[in-house]
């Protein structure tokens, strides 16, 4: 049986797993029956489907096949066939611009310019004023970051924050992790710097050369394709920065830098060229895939790495099933200095260039709208965030949520969530975050009351080592961004500005492996080399791009441009 913490990862996996677009899909047919001319959305609830194409990978399916499905089709008349994406995307949102022909309903993920640019998605502005009035309340602070420069909403981003932000208790987001049975074994150290860090996973190293009869791995990360990312936004982490992207936001100038070539940056390839002539980084790091980099993480092996929580969910629990808890991972607020303070914990975010239209070949949207208006209320919301009270939650004498430790393994198990309708309805529609009016959080994950209940006596030693009630408390509080994340910000394709991001991703994917499996002789050349060719790019223009995109939000300006 699993344990109650693999389950909650369970839940967060399945969460994030509709994030990452990976593999390629086939066509399907819509089934769209829409009502006749002469029949209005007022007047009717009869059956009709629509196809709904999702820009990232998950299980296709009929949402009345769920139970909140069937729900919201008893109500509205409406379901969709849900389509999700296999294969490359852009090449399969190209397919459908060359045709003309789209699905009625379309999150295209990364790919929303093309769409945009190919005039695919049709006008929302009346349907949502005749027929959207919980959507436009619901995202009423956050109207003017997804208007069109034309007066046009043409797509509706996920998760607006209403009420209060409610941080998350465990570590989703970007961290250094260790093997926790290494803190435990030099009695629970407090490890702030890069530097500590390293020396104590090479202490373990040394002293533990192999684990369960195999070479250890004191260091390792995630380099592959396009999660090159989490590699190379590790100096923005330790300088203090959370995650902007590929710039660092000065908090009193508001002034945008790149750090890819910064003393930041340096500094991190130099410890780690470090950690290689010594013997201590993977020497597969450079070339292993996803699969094998999840792989050796799931092994029991390896000591300490980089990455943000929500993508190795697979290897959390694997090391989970072994029962081993001290080979599990613990996240660290790591940084260069001793005076820098952490900002891992992101600050409330909303991603306006990512979301949901309706295309030009869907008929009778307003039934669409309709129906997405019904699915933002809170009792649905609710539905979908937490279940159904008694069954998949219980609601306290102070009116908190909580859940049993039999309601967390029945709301672990991936076939009630999909049978339910939590998995097809948690992302990829119009949804909320932050808490209900009743003060709940809208995600059961970022209710303390169910963090604590996944806690067994194992993570409680750490947990009481550091006298701390959850993870997330070794962590600084995130400081106010009101421009967060700098990364959403819209960029027209062809520009200076992607052109510059085009090639100096291309830059660091060469550079910095040379860089760090470079002879300790040759690091200043490497370094140099890399900083040379950069610096021929236009950083200028792509640092001014951003810190005018900075200046707008914070004067209140989200329009795109």
């Amino acid at each position: 049986m699993f344990r109650k913490k693999t389950l909650l990862v369970l839940i967060f996996l399945s969460l994030f797993m509709l994030l990452m677009a990976c593999g390629n899909g086939d066509d399907q047919t819509s089934s769209n029956d829409a009502v006749s001319d002469g029949d209005t959305a007022e007047t009717t609830n009869e059956p009709v489907t629509y196809h709904y194409f999702v820009g990232a990978s998950g299980k296709d399916i009929h949402t009345n096949e769920t139970e909140v499905g069937a729900m919201l089709e008893e109500e509205t008349g409406v379901n969709f066939q849900m389509e999700y994406l296999v294969g490359d995307l852009m090449e399969k949102l190209g397919v459908m611009v060359a045709g003309g022909e789209y699905p009625d309903v379309i999150v295209p993920d990364h790919g929303i310019d093309m769409l945009l640019d190919a005039g695919a998605f049709i006008p929302l502005n009346d349907l949502l004023e005749e027929h959207g009035q919980n959507i436009l309340a619901m995202y009423a602070d956050y109207l003017d970051r997804f208007t069109m420069p034309d007066g046009n909403i043409y797509y509706i981003p996920f998760g607006p924050t209403i009420n209060e932000y409610q941080p998350n208790p465990n570590i989703d987001q970007g961290a250094f992790w260790i093997q926790r049975g290494i803190l435990k074994e030099y009695d629970f150290p407090e490890i702030k710097t890069l530097d500590e860090y390293f020396d104590i996973i090479k202490r373990y190293a040394d002293e533990n050369p192999e684990i369960d009869g195999l070479p250890t791995v004191p260091f390792t990360g995630l380099t592959y394709d396009t999660s090159f990312f989490t590699f190379s936004n590790v100096p923005n982490h330790l300088a203090g920065y959370p995650n902007d992207g590929s710039v660092m936001i000065d908090m009193e100038t508001h002034e945008a830098r790149v750090y890819a070539d910064s003393d930041y940056a340096r500094r991190y390839l130099e410890a780690l060229n470090e950690l290689n002539a010594e013997g201590y980084l993977d020497q597969e790091m450079f070339v292993m895939n996803t699969d094998d980099y999840l792989a050796k993480l799931s092994s029991g092996r390896v000591l300490g790495f980089f990455d943000y929580g929500w993508q190795f969910g697979q290897a959390r629990i694997a090391i989970e099933e072994m029962e081993e808890p001290d080979k599990e991972f613990m996240a660290l607020p790591i940084v260069l200095d001793e005076d820098i303070t952490d900002q891992y914990l992101d600050p409330p975010a909303f991603t306006q260039n990512r979301g949901v239209g309706i295309s030009v070949s869907a008929e009778n949207p307003e039934r669409i709208i309709q129906y997405w208006d019904r699915l933002i209320q809170e009792d649905m919301q609710k539905l979908v965030m937490w279940g159904e009270e008694g069954r998949h939650y219980t609601v306290g004498d102070d009116g908190r949520y909580y859940r049993t430790e039999e309601q967390i393994e029945l709301t672990g198990d991936q076939d009630e969530r999909e049978s339910f309708g939590m998995t097809v309805f948690e992302w990829n529609w119009p949804r909320l975050n932050g808490t209900f009016s009743d003060g709940n959080a809208v995600e059961a994950r970022r209710q303390p009351e169910v963090a604590s209940e996944t806690y067994d006596e194992d993570d409680r030693e750490y947990l009481d080592a550091y006298g701390i009630q959850t993870f997330s408390e070794l962590f600084s509080a995130p400081d106010d961004r009101p421009w967060y994340p700098a990364w959403s910000a819209n960029i027209e394709q062809g520009s200076d500005v992607a052109l510059f991001q085009e090639r100096a991703e291309e830059l660091t994917k060469r550079h910095y492996p040379r860089i760090v499996l470079a002879d300790p002789e040759d690091f200043d050349n490497e370094w140099e080399t890399f900083v040379e060719e950069y610096r021929k790019l236009e950083v200028e223009t792509y640092e001014e791009f951003f810190t005018k995109t900075v200046e707008e939000r914070i004067n209140g300006n989200w329009q795109f441009r």
